[in-house]
Protein backbone atom coordinates (compact mmCIF):
# COMPACT_ATOMS: atom_id res chain seq x y z
CA UNK A 1 0.00 0.00 0.00
CA UNK A 2 1.19 3.36 -0.62
CA UNK A 3 2.11 5.71 1.94
CA UNK A 4 0.10 8.74 1.93
CA UNK A 5 2.73 12.07 2.05
CA UNK A 6 2.17 13.62 5.20
CA UNK A 7 0.97 17.00 4.28
CA UNK A 8 -1.91 15.01 2.12
CA UNK A 9 -2.89 13.72 6.01
CA UNK A 10 -2.63 16.91 7.68
CA UNK A 11 -3.94 18.58 5.30
CA UNK A 12 -7.14 16.09 5.06
CA UNK A 13 -7.53 15.96 8.91
CA UNK A 14 -8.14 19.96 8.74
CA UNK A 15 -10.58 19.57 5.67
CA UNK A 16 -12.30 16.87 8.03
CA UNK A 17 -12.16 19.34 10.95
CA UNK A 18 -13.28 22.44 9.27
CA UNK A 19 -15.97 20.40 7.06
CA UNK A 20 -17.66 18.98 10.34
CA UNK A 21 -17.78 22.55 11.65
CA UNK A 22 -19.54 23.87 8.69
CA UNK A 23 -22.37 20.84 9.25
CA UNK A 24 -22.51 21.17 12.70
CA UNK A 25 -23.01 25.07 13.28
CA UNK A 26 -26.23 27.08 12.03
CA UNK A 27 -26.03 28.28 8.00
CA UNK A 28 -25.32 31.99 9.13
CA UNK A 29 -22.41 30.83 11.72
CA UNK A 30 -21.18 28.74 8.51
CA UNK A 31 -20.79 31.98 6.39
CA UNK A 32 -19.08 33.91 9.13
CA UNK A 33 -16.44 31.01 9.59
CA UNK A 34 -15.83 31.01 6.04
CA UNK A 35 -15.43 34.10 5.52
CA UNK A 36 -13.08 34.37 8.27
CA UNK A 37 -11.35 32.05 6.86
CA UNK A 38 -11.22 33.11 3.13
CA UNK A 39 -9.55 36.29 4.48
CA UNK A 40 -6.98 34.55 6.72
CA UNK A 41 -6.07 32.58 2.90
CA UNK A 42 -6.13 35.46 0.74
CA UNK A 43 -4.89 38.56 3.27
CA UNK A 44 -2.59 36.97 5.76
CA UNK A 45 -1.94 33.43 4.73
CA UNK A 46 -1.74 34.83 1.18
CA UNK A 47 -1.77 31.27 -0.64
CA UNK A 48 -1.28 31.55 -3.99
CA UNK A 49 -1.97 35.32 -3.86
CA UNK A 50 0.79 36.26 -6.82
CA UNK A 51 -1.12 33.98 -9.12
CA UNK A 52 -4.07 35.74 -8.47
CA UNK A 53 -2.64 39.46 -8.54
CA UNK A 54 -1.32 38.20 -11.65
CA UNK A 55 -4.29 36.50 -13.08
CA UNK A 56 -6.74 39.69 -12.14
CA UNK A 57 -4.38 42.12 -13.66
CA UNK A 58 -3.74 40.36 -16.78
CA UNK A 59 -7.72 39.78 -17.35
CA UNK A 60 -8.70 43.86 -15.95
CA UNK A 61 -5.34 46.12 -17.20
CA UNK A 62 -7.64 48.59 -16.86
CA UNK A 63 -8.70 48.43 -13.44
CA UNK A 64 -7.09 50.50 -11.09
CA UNK A 65 -4.83 48.48 -8.43
CA UNK A 66 -7.74 49.13 -5.71
CA UNK A 67 -10.16 47.46 -7.68
CA UNK A 68 -8.08 44.30 -8.83
CA UNK A 69 -6.81 43.95 -4.72
CA UNK A 70 -10.40 43.78 -3.72
CA UNK A 71 -11.22 41.51 -6.67
CA UNK A 72 -8.67 39.33 -5.35
CA UNK A 73 -9.52 39.35 -1.57
CA UNK A 74 -12.92 38.81 -2.61
CA UNK A 75 -12.19 35.61 -4.54
CA UNK A 76 -10.85 33.63 -1.36
CA UNK A 77 -13.89 34.74 0.82
CA UNK A 78 -16.44 33.40 -2.11
CA UNK A 79 -14.06 30.10 -2.28
CA UNK A 80 -14.12 29.45 1.87
CA UNK A 81 -17.95 30.20 0.89
CA UNK A 82 -18.71 28.15 -1.91
CA UNK A 83 -16.83 25.26 -0.33
CA UNK A 84 -18.55 25.50 2.95
CA UNK A 85 -21.65 25.53 0.68
CA UNK A 86 -21.03 22.74 -0.95
CA UNK A 87 -20.40 20.52 1.82
CA UNK A 88 -23.39 21.43 3.34
CA UNK A 89 -25.52 20.64 0.55
CA UNK A 90 -26.35 17.04 1.69
CA UNK A 91 -28.40 18.55 4.40
CA UNK A 92 -30.53 20.16 2.32
CA UNK A 93 -34.13 18.80 0.81
CA UNK A 94 -34.90 18.64 -2.91
CA UNK A 95 -37.21 21.36 -2.41
CA UNK A 96 -34.67 23.32 -0.66
CA UNK A 97 -32.18 23.39 -3.43
CA UNK A 98 -34.84 24.22 -5.74
CA UNK A 99 -35.66 26.98 -4.07
CA UNK A 100 -31.68 28.24 -3.76
CA UNK A 101 -31.57 27.73 -7.19
CA UNK A 102 -33.46 30.07 -9.66
CA UNK A 103 -32.87 28.82 -13.04
CA UNK A 104 -33.20 31.65 -15.91
CA UNK A 105 -33.35 30.11 -19.45
CA UNK A 106 -35.04 26.56 -17.83
CA UNK A 107 -37.71 26.14 -20.60
CA UNK A 108 -35.29 26.36 -23.37
CA UNK A 109 -32.84 24.38 -21.73
CA UNK A 110 -35.80 21.52 -20.95
CA UNK A 111 -36.54 21.68 -24.77
CA UNK A 112 -33.33 20.96 -25.89
CA UNK A 113 -33.24 18.08 -23.09
CA UNK A 114 -36.12 17.13 -24.89
CA UNK A 115 -34.81 16.65 -28.35
CA UNK A 116 -33.20 13.76 -26.94
CA UNK A 117 -29.38 14.47 -28.37
CA UNK A 118 -28.20 15.21 -25.04
CA UNK A 119 -26.78 18.46 -24.09
CA UNK A 120 -23.15 19.76 -23.67
CA UNK A 121 -23.57 21.99 -20.50
CA UNK A 122 -20.53 23.99 -20.01
CA UNK A 123 -19.64 25.85 -17.19
CA UNK A 124 -16.35 27.32 -15.19
CA UNK A 125 -14.48 27.95 -11.88
CA UNK A 126 -17.57 30.62 -11.41
CA UNK A 127 -20.14 30.83 -8.34
CA UNK A 128 -20.63 27.71 -7.25
CA UNK A 129 -20.53 24.81 -9.98
CA UNK A 130 -21.56 22.34 -7.71
CA UNK A 131 -24.70 24.11 -6.18
CA UNK A 132 -25.22 24.61 -9.76
CA UNK A 133 -25.42 20.41 -10.85
CA UNK A 134 -27.46 19.61 -7.51
CA UNK A 135 -30.45 22.01 -8.95
CA UNK A 136 -30.53 20.42 -12.12
CA UNK A 137 -30.61 16.89 -10.11
CA UNK A 138 -33.16 18.21 -8.05
CA UNK A 139 -35.30 19.01 -11.00
CA UNK A 140 -35.32 15.85 -12.78
CA UNK A 141 -32.54 16.39 -15.20
CA UNK A 142 -30.34 13.15 -15.65
CA UNK A 143 -26.93 15.03 -15.58
CA UNK A 144 -23.59 13.34 -15.74
CA UNK A 145 -20.00 15.64 -14.54
CA UNK A 146 -16.62 15.05 -16.32
CA UNK A 147 -14.33 15.09 -13.23
CA UNK A 148 -10.49 14.78 -12.70
CA UNK A 149 -8.65 13.65 -9.97
CA UNK A 150 -7.35 15.74 -7.22
CA UNK A 151 -3.71 15.31 -6.33
CA UNK A 152 -5.02 15.18 -2.84
CA UNK A 153 -6.97 11.78 -3.16
CA UNK A 154 -8.70 12.22 0.54
CA UNK A 155 -10.24 15.33 -0.70
CA UNK A 156 -11.13 13.95 -3.85
CA UNK A 157 -13.03 10.94 -2.54
CA UNK A 158 -14.94 13.51 -0.61
CA UNK A 159 -15.85 15.56 -3.01
CA UNK A 160 -16.81 12.98 -5.52
CA UNK A 161 -19.40 11.55 -2.22
CA UNK A 162 -20.75 14.72 -2.12
CA UNK A 163 -21.28 15.15 -5.66
CA UNK A 164 -22.85 11.68 -5.82
CA UNK A 165 -24.99 12.41 -2.94
CA UNK A 166 -26.72 15.03 -5.22
CA UNK A 167 -27.93 12.80 -7.83
CA UNK A 168 -24.90 13.10 -10.56
CA UNK A 169 -23.31 10.71 -12.42
CA UNK A 170 -19.39 10.83 -12.32
CA UNK A 171 -17.30 10.82 -15.77
CA UNK A 172 -13.75 10.22 -14.67
CA UNK A 173 -11.75 12.88 -17.43
CA UNK A 174 -9.20 9.87 -18.29
CA UNK A 175 -12.39 8.12 -19.50
CA UNK A 176 -14.35 10.67 -20.94
CA UNK A 177 -14.11 10.51 -24.82
CA UNK A 178 -16.52 6.48 -24.38
CA UNK A 179 -18.17 7.96 -21.05
CA UNK A 180 -19.77 11.42 -22.82
CA UNK A 181 -20.31 10.04 -25.34
CA UNK A 182 -22.36 7.10 -24.45
CA UNK A 183 -24.16 9.74 -21.84
CA UNK A 184 -24.94 11.78 -24.77
CA UNK A 185 -26.73 9.25 -26.75
CA UNK A 186 -28.61 8.27 -23.66
CA UNK A 187 -30.25 11.81 -23.88
CA UNK A 188 -28.07 12.72 -20.79
CA UNK A 189 -26.08 15.98 -19.54
CA UNK A 190 -23.26 16.43 -19.43
CA UNK A 191 -21.36 18.92 -17.68
CA UNK A 192 -17.88 20.00 -18.05
CA UNK A 193 -15.77 22.68 -17.43
CA UNK A 194 -13.29 23.95 -19.86
CA UNK A 195 -11.49 27.33 -18.26
CA UNK A 196 -8.68 25.52 -17.03
CA UNK A 197 -4.80 25.53 -18.64
CA UNK A 198 -5.19 22.58 -21.55
CA UNK A 199 -1.61 20.95 -20.68
CA UNK A 200 -2.00 18.30 -24.16
CA UNK A 201 -4.08 18.80 -26.98
CA UNK A 202 -5.68 22.08 -26.17
CA UNK A 203 -6.07 24.73 -28.55
CA UNK A 204 -5.00 28.10 -27.91
CA UNK A 205 -7.99 30.44 -28.13
CA UNK A 206 -8.39 34.35 -26.59
CA UNK A 207 -9.38 34.31 -23.15
CA UNK A 208 -9.39 38.45 -21.41
CA UNK A 209 -7.49 39.08 -24.58
CA UNK A 210 -4.69 36.90 -24.03
CA UNK A 211 -4.38 33.33 -26.08
CA UNK A 212 -5.03 30.40 -23.65
CA UNK A 213 -4.93 26.47 -24.22
CA UNK A 214 -7.90 25.63 -23.83
CA UNK A 215 -9.38 21.97 -24.01
CA UNK A 216 -11.13 21.16 -27.29
CA UNK A 217 -13.04 18.31 -26.40
CA UNK A 218 -16.49 19.56 -25.43
CA UNK A 219 -16.79 21.55 -28.84
CA UNK A 220 -15.81 18.55 -30.93
CA UNK A 221 -18.14 15.79 -28.42
CA UNK A 222 -21.04 18.89 -29.35
CA UNK A 223 -20.12 18.48 -33.28
CA UNK A 224 -20.29 14.86 -33.59
CA UNK A 225 -23.03 14.05 -31.71
CA UNK A 226 -25.17 16.99 -32.70
CA UNK A 227 -26.35 18.03 -28.72
CA UNK A 228 -26.44 21.33 -28.15
CA UNK A 229 -24.39 23.12 -26.01
CA UNK A 230 -25.42 25.77 -23.14
CA UNK A 231 -23.37 27.83 -20.72
CA UNK A 232 -24.77 27.40 -17.08
CA UNK A 233 -23.51 30.73 -15.29
CA UNK A 234 -24.37 30.10 -11.16
CA UNK A 235 -23.63 33.24 -9.42
CA UNK A 236 -24.50 33.58 -5.55
CA UNK A 237 -27.09 36.37 -4.60
CA UNK A 238 -25.22 38.94 -2.33
CA UNK A 239 -25.89 38.28 1.45
CA UNK A 240 -25.81 35.38 4.31
CA UNK A 241 -27.67 32.97 2.83
CA UNK A 242 -26.44 30.78 0.07
CA UNK A 243 -29.12 31.51 -3.11
CA UNK A 244 -28.14 31.64 -6.61
CA UNK A 245 -29.21 32.39 -10.49
CA UNK A 246 -28.31 29.79 -12.73
CA UNK A 247 -28.71 31.59 -16.14
CA UNK A 248 -28.90 29.00 -19.06
CA UNK A 249 -27.23 30.74 -22.42
CA UNK A 250 -26.94 28.71 -25.40
CA UNK A 251 -24.05 28.96 -27.35
CA UNK A 252 -24.77 29.01 -31.28
CA UNK A 253 -22.45 30.02 -33.83
CA UNK A 254 -22.13 29.03 -37.80
CA UNK A 255 -20.84 25.94 -38.76
CA UNK A 256 -18.56 26.40 -41.85
CA UNK A 257 -18.55 22.07 -42.43
CA UNK A 258 -14.89 21.63 -41.69
CA UNK A 259 -14.63 20.41 -38.38
CA UNK A 260 -11.06 21.82 -37.21
CA UNK A 261 -12.70 24.94 -38.16
CA UNK A 262 -15.98 24.31 -36.00
CA UNK A 263 -14.25 23.28 -33.09
CA UNK A 264 -11.69 26.03 -32.53
CA UNK A 265 -14.89 28.68 -33.42
CA UNK A 266 -17.44 26.84 -31.08
CA UNK A 267 -14.62 26.60 -28.66
CA UNK A 268 -13.40 30.46 -29.16
CA UNK A 269 -17.74 31.11 -28.74
CA UNK A 270 -18.32 29.27 -25.11
CA UNK A 271 -14.92 31.07 -24.05
CA UNK A 272 -16.18 34.31 -25.01
CA UNK A 273 -19.22 33.64 -23.22
CA UNK A 274 -17.73 32.43 -19.98
CA UNK A 275 -15.61 35.52 -20.34
CA UNK A 276 -18.37 37.69 -20.43
CA UNK A 277 -19.83 36.16 -17.23
CA UNK A 278 -17.30 36.68 -15.42
CA UNK A 279 -17.11 40.22 -15.56
CA UNK A 280 -20.47 40.54 -14.24
CA UNK A 281 -19.14 39.00 -11.54
CA UNK A 282 -15.01 39.02 -11.24
CA UNK A 283 -15.01 38.25 -7.06
CA UNK A 284 -16.74 34.95 -7.83
CA UNK A 285 -14.09 33.53 -10.02
CA UNK A 286 -11.47 30.95 -9.38
CA UNK A 287 -8.16 33.28 -10.20
CA UNK A 288 -5.98 31.08 -8.17
CA UNK A 289 -5.47 28.46 -11.26
CA UNK A 290 -2.84 29.31 -13.87
CA UNK A 291 -4.86 29.51 -16.40
CA UNK A 292 -2.44 30.65 -18.82
CA UNK A 293 0.61 28.72 -18.25
CA UNK A 294 1.01 27.07 -21.31
CA UNK A 295 1.69 29.42 -24.14
CA UNK A 296 2.44 29.51 -28.30
CA UNK A 297 5.63 28.69 -28.89
CA UNK A 298 7.94 31.37 -29.00
CA UNK A 299 5.38 33.56 -27.20
CA UNK A 300 6.34 34.56 -23.64
CA UNK A 301 3.27 35.99 -21.30
CA UNK A 302 3.10 40.21 -20.72
CA UNK A 303 1.39 41.20 -17.45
Amino acid sequence: MTRRPLRHRLEYGAFNFVTALFSMVPERAAVALAVFLGWMAGSVLRARRRVVDQNVALAFPDRDRSWRDRVARASYVHLAREWMATFRLTRLERDQVMSRTNMVGFEAFEAAVEEGKGVVLMTGHLGNWEFCAAGFTARGIALDAVTKSMANSEFGMALLEARRRTGMGIIDVDEAPRGVLRSLRAGRVVAMLADQNAHRGGIFVPFFGKLASTARGPALFALRTGAPMFLGIPLRHAGWKQEYSVELRRIDFQRSGNLDADVEALTVAHTLALERAIEEAPEQYFWQHKRWKKRPEGEALES
